[in-house]
């Protein structure tokens, strides 16, 4: 069996991606990259007990269908916090961060699932980015990310352009893409400092809520279990 810190095999993300299917309101493989690395960046740790459900849409973990065992479901698990891992480490390390995109039947990667997926992710700790969203000198590094999850937005007015967006355009917000997600998660870095540190010591950091498990992931980003990281006795 492979550990939590094992990246995925081409094979693996094939499996987590035929798990997905279960449900149709199920993400993509590439709409939770965008939500998890959303998650990773976060200003304060969001549970499992919260983003479980959104990843399936709304519907119980396993969809509609559901998982055959406890086996299938603990292998779900390992399959989405070993990516999580993943993310977490290439931003917590500083390497080239890109994204996780699906191409089209034409061969063309197109983003847009990969963006409304990291804005699902903002959107269970709405009220802690509205900071970075307001900030004038940093709030640009969202703009990439919006203009691609919107591209297709029901309302016309807004869609952040009104003629088709051009290939040369869309690399340059992909490109964006990759350049933003670093630079968010460095935004933050403090605050989930904080977090942690508050959490380590039982209190609250803006709202009250349970302790971090000791085996969950920290909410520092760093992509440790949270007893090896901010909730051992030294912090890092």
């Amino acid at each position: 069996m492979a550990g939590l810190n094992q990246p995925l095999s081409d094979a693996e993300y094939g499996c987590l991606a035929l798990m997905l299917t279960r449900s149709q309101r199920a993400m993509n493989v590439e709409m939770l990259d965008g939500f998890l690395a959303a998650l990773v960046c976060s200003p304060d740790m969001v549970r499992a007990s919260e983003y479980l459900r959104v990843i399936w849409g709304g519907d119980h973990i396993g969809g509609e269908v559901g998982f055959r065992n406890e086996a299938e479901t603990q292998e779900f698990f390992d399959l989405v916090m070993r990516h999580w891992n993943e993310v977490a480490r290439t931003l917590y390390s500083g390497v080239t961060y890109v994204p996780f995109l699906l191409e089209d039947s034409g061969g063309f990667a197109r983003a847009n699932d990969w963006a409304r997926g990291f804005l699902k992710g903002m959107d269970l700790r709405r009220s802690d980015w509205a900071g970075l969203m307001d900030d004038e000198e940093y709030g640009g590094l969202l703009v990439p990310i919006l203009a691609l999850a919107h591209e297709h937005h029901a309302d016309p007015e807004l869609r952040p352009y009104k003629e088709p967006m051009c290939a040369e355009r869309r690399e340059q917000l992909i490109v964006g893409v990759a350049v933003s997600v670093p630079a968010i998660y460095r935004y933050f870095a403090e605050r989930r400092r904080l977090s942690a540190s508050v959490k380590r010591e039982g209190g609250t950091y803006r709202r009250s809520e349970e302790k971090v498990g000791r085996n969950e992931p920290c909410p520092c980003g760093s992509g440790k279990k949270f007893k090896k990281c901010c909730g051992a006795v030294t912090l890092h």
